[in-house]
């Protein structure tokens, strides 16, 4: 029945009697708000149903996009807004068989070890489905009850993420590390979609400055070199480790015109803006995805450290 309760829930609120979503807010309503920005494009990163640093900067970015007063708060006037997408919130998936059989390897700590895997895919089925609909994997059994995720033919309530509208092409990319945004914008430099981003460290600080995009790799190798780290660990060599979503650079690398720099996802994106990065921009897996379909070579690139 709770299942039942939450789709509903999600499904037949409005903005008349929708509750003002803020620091503390946990439950159905702020996963119908982190649902509808997500298919917005101003992503709150991996869906918790609980309001964050993440979505406080997506719900900003989106009142500014759409000239509202910009308080990081859904209100009544941000619910109008956002509701202005009427597709459901949530969907039914049926567990097919080959998600069934994967295959999936647990995914070990240490770059060595890392090195020795033939690939580096997902380590079970949840982890698959939470990339898939943009939702942590413990938030995806909550929403499911009593049921088995590994078996096929299993129908499950899912985030209806599929129900948002392709993004048009970007001019330019503006990052901010003081914000932990990355931002699209068209070619008279107006912002059309957000994403949350780890940027950089005290170690490896965002190097601010105008670069471009050389060019893009899906479903990168990762060349580790320790030399590059301050953090590597004793005895660690250059090593070459296996494409995958558990790769260090995720499902996406986008080479800018700094050595070295790059934008690309992440094997956890339940971290993304939360902790602090080697100096390139991390997003989640589905974010930088959702970018590489969006930039071209010789794009802008505006890396900053503050507003």
């Amino acid at each position: 029945m709770r299942v039942l309760f939450f789709a509903c829930t999600l499904a037949l609120a409005g903005a008349a009697n929708a509750a003002v979503i803020g620091p503390h807010s946990r439950g159905d309503e702020v996963l119908r708000a982190q649902v509808l920005l997500d298919r917005a494009h101003f992503s709150s990163g991996e869906m918790d149903a609980a309001y964050g640093s993440n979505m406080r900067q997506a719900i900003r970015g989106f009142q500014k996009l759409h000239q509202l007063p910009v308080t990081g708060v859904v209100d009544a006037a941000t619910w109008t807004e956002l509701e202005r997408d009427q597709a459901p919130v949530l969907d039914v998936y049926t567990v097919t068989a080959q998600d069934v059989a994967g295959p999936y390897t647990p995914v070990p700590a240490g770059m060595m070890a890392k090195a020795k895997l033939p690939a580096l895919g997902y380590a079970n089925l949840a982890e698959a489905l939470g990339e898939r609909f943009h939702i942590n994997p413990d938030l995806l059994r909550r929403l499911n009850p009593g049921k088995v995720l590994a078996r096929a033919g299993t129908q499950l309530v899912v985030p209806n993420v599929a129900a948002a509208k392709p993004l048009p092409k970007a001019a330019s990319i503006l990052v901010d590390a003081k914000e932990g945004t990355l931002t699209l914008l068209d070619a008279g430099g107006m912002p059309f979609a957000q994403f949350p981003a780890s940027t950089g460290s005290k170690h490896d600080p965002l190097p601010e400055g105008r670069w471009q995009v050389r060019g893009v790799a899906v479903n990168p190798e990762y060349r580790y070199n320790p030399k590059l780290f301050w953090d590597a660990q004793a005895g660690d060599s250059k090593a070459r480790l296996a494409a995958g979503p558990n790769n260090p650079v995720g499902v996406a690398w986008i080479e800018l015109s700094k050595e070295h720099y790059g934008i690309h996802g992440t094997p956890e994106p339940g971290k993304i803006g939360k902790t602090q990065s080697h100096g390139c921009i991390r997003l989640t897996n589905w974010d930088v995805m959702a970018v590489v379909r969006s930039i071209s070579r010789g794009a802008v690139v505006l890396l900053q450290q503050s507003a």
